[in-house]
């Protein structure tokens, strides 16, 4: 036999390993003896399985080193607040200006004929103006004052920022010479209508400079505090609107209450 002719130490080993229980599987025994509590206290009806339950430490599968959520892009938005503000009002302001002034140049062309008519949408400028001109300076004061949401923003081409300050002082050149004109006595009205008519000059040439530079910019900037998904980025959307609806709604009324007394001027137009 094959067994016999085995060596007494490998029989013996042989043996050995026969009778020998085999090993247990090894397997996973994380939280056992807790686990083997429950059930005990299950089977037995005992009260503590809840509190067991309750005494199992909660864990966290939230990874170490990871960011909490961010904002969303609409939240975020919402607290950008005043430079983005400040510039969506600008533009809707320089929209109407636009309106206004380009309805102004109409009455140009014929000014003796439609004289009632330019006085009066001259009239109508000067709140919108003051409006614009008080956006400007902020935004300016802001910058130059070391606001870092400003800053972030940026500050205009050099040329621009040379040309702003002609801007406003033309502006408020035109429209003071003008209204000068409606009540300044009869000696003085030669030299203040040449004033009125050069301001008038340089003012087109830097304004139209002035337009062509921020054009793309107002067109994108105006329309956002009426478009309902823009408005609700910025707050106070509806404040803007009523600063301009205000500035118009008080030029109509200085317009009404002061082309009557224009005095000499409204007979050019009979």
């Amino acid at each position: 036999m094959a067994c016999g002719r085995r060596s007494p130490e490998a029989a013996c080993v042989s043996a050995s390993r026969d009778n020998r229980s085999p090993r247990p599987r090894r397997t996973l025994t994380l939280g056992l003896p807790f686990a083997h509590e429950v059930v005990l206290s299950l089977v037995s009806g005992a009260s503590r399985s809840t509190d067991l339950v309750h005494q199992i430490p909660a864990v966290s599968f939230q990874p170490q080193g990871h960011a909490p959520p961010q904002l969303s892009l609409e939240t975020a938005d919402r607290t950008r607040g005043d430079a983005e503000a400040n510039s969506r009002l600008t533009a809707a302001t320089g929209v109407v200006l636009l309106a206004l002034l380009a309805a102004e140049g109409v009455t140009v062309v014929q000014v003796r004929r439609l004289i009632v008519l330019h006085i009066f949408i001259g009239i109508v400028l000067i709140p919108p103006v003051l409006l614009k001109v008080a956006s400007t300076v902020w935004r300016a004061a802001r910058y130059y004052l070391g606001s870092p949401e400003y800053r972030r923003r940026g500050a205009p081409p050099l040329l621009l920022r040379l040309l702003g300050p002609l801007v406003v002082i033309l502006t408020v050149t035109l429209l003071a010479s003008g209204i000068a004109l409606l009540f300044v006595p009869e000696s003085l009205r030669a030299s203040m209508l040449t004033l009125h008519r050069a301001s008038f000059v340089l003012w087109f040439c830097v304004m139209a400079v002035h337009v062509l530079a921020h054009v793309l910019d107002t067109a994108s900037l105006a329309p956002r505090d009426f478009v309902s998904r823009s408005r609700r980025q910025i707050r106070g959307a509806s404040a803007r609107q009523w600063a301009l609806v205000a500035c118009l709604a008080s030029g109509l009324v200085l317009g009404v209450l002061v082309t009557p007394h224009a005095g000499t001027w409204l007979h050019l137009s009979r």
